[in-house]
């Protein structure tokens, strides 16, 4: 009785012709997308098309809560982005996508810490200076298992970046798990102007002509950040560079590539290989720094890192020390959408100059060096100070 009078009663008949005119408008924009989805194939698939049909129909009429057309329409959307099982193809709402944006010009509103996965946990790599992450006390090792009210176990670091950054001002709390504290911890955040420098440079202390850079990942900036650390760098008397690349993501792809340009002479620095469209090669200028360099690499080290990692090691213009890479070998291209929000989609792959495809497979380094997360001391950059000494004095 009280689904008959539910059925009869307001929720159907009550403003029935904005009813059946919103109902419309999802119905068009959800066939739309499965007619450019399926393409010919759709008479096909008619049965599944019916299915996708009725289930608009009775959300519309049957969903105990109201739900407006273009959420409808935005899950279909995000059905399809997900149905391609690719961790790296996301829909981008606005929000997301105007993060994204901040992340790949290297300034944005954020707590300012570096994050990485390791045993499925999002896990602190690095806390930087002046930042709210290192003023409220966030440590390198700290587990984040949830970022507001979602948690993080096997959250990408790309979903859960965009999670952590927002409007400047607005606050992110953030639930710790932390070695030697019993139970996780809150701790809320306010989002400040973040613009996180992407290469530091030193001289090594005890090896006045050995240069230490570690770059954390790859932005717009990234590039002439290293152009400028390297010549401060060479004004100091370099001779030698060890370039640390441990637990770097990746990022922007011509950023790897520039920095790449600095230390190969010619050839090629990587193939892209499209399945639609024209495969591209981008060469070497034959401008180059030529020091004995050193590459720490390890299981962290992903995308544009390997790209950079996988052209030094093939053109031999330098040793990879530490283990083997994360193998992330495939390219995103990020498409702006109307209503302000984007997606990203896998629309490449990427091969070594010499044409190894290191797609979940990554590249293995030179000279292998296991080192325990938790380690007091540096083995492997032991070993890259060793080789580049022995370079020099060659």
């Amino acid at each position: 009785m009280c689904n008959e009078k539910e059925w009869a009663g307001v929720i159907v008949r009550r403003n029935s012709w904005a009813f059946w005119g919103r109902m419309a408008v999802v119905l068009v924009s959800v066939l739309f997308v499965v007619v450019l989805l399926l393409g010919v194939t759709v008479a096909g698939n008619y049965k599944g098309l019916g299915n996708l049909v009725k289930v608009v129909t009775l959300v519309k009429s049957q969903y105990l809560f109201e739900t407006a057309p273009e959420k409808l329409v935005e899950g279909a959307i995000k059905g399809a982005v997900e149905s391609l099982d690719d961790p790296y193809s996301v829909y981008l709402d606005k929000t997301t996508y105007s993060s994204l944006q901040e992340q790949i010009r290297g300034s944005f509103g954020g707590i300012g810490v570096l994050v990485g996965v390791k045993d499925h946990y999002l896990t602190v790599v690095k806390p930087f200076a002046n930042t709210p992450a290192a003023e409220a006390g966030i440590k390198e090792g700290d587990v984040i298992i949830a970022i507001g009210d979602q948690k993080t176990k096997d959250m990408d670091t790309d979903t859960a970046v965009n999670l952590m950054r927002g409007p400047v001002g607005s606050t992110v709390t953030l639930t710790i798990s932390r070695e030697g504290v019993k139970d996780p911890f809150p701790k809320e955040l306010v989002r400040k102007e973040i613009s996180v420098p992407t290469v530091e440079g030193e001289m090594l202390s005890n090896e006045n002509n050995i240069g230490y850079i570690i770059i954390s990942q790859f932005t717009e900036n990234t590039g002439n950040e290293l152009v400028k650390t390297l010549e401060e760098l060479r004004q100091e008397g370099l001779e030698g560079l060890i370039l640390d690349l441990r637990d770097n993501p990746g990022g922007e792809l011509n950023s790897a590539i520039m920095i790449a340009d600095q230390f190969l002479n010619k050839g090629p620095i990587v193939h892209i290989d499209y399945r639609i469209g024209r495969d591209h090669t981008f060469y070497a200028e034959p401008d180059h720094l030529n020091l004995p360099l050193v590459l720490l690499v390890n299981k962290g080290s992903a995308s544009a890192a390997e790209i950079l990692a996988g052209a030094v090691k093939d053109a031999k213009v330098g040793t990879l020390v530490g283990t083997r890479t994360f193998g992330k070998g495939v390219v995103q291209t990020v498409f702006p959408l109307d209503n302000g929000a984007g997606l990203k989609l896998t629309t490449a792959r990427y091969l070594t100059p010499n044409k190894n495809d290191i797609h979940k497979k990554g590249i293995t380094p030179d000279i292998v060096i296991e080192q325990a997360p938790d380690a007091k001391e540096d083995p492997q950059l032991d070993k890259a100070i060793a080789l580049i000494r022995e370079k020099i004095h060659k």
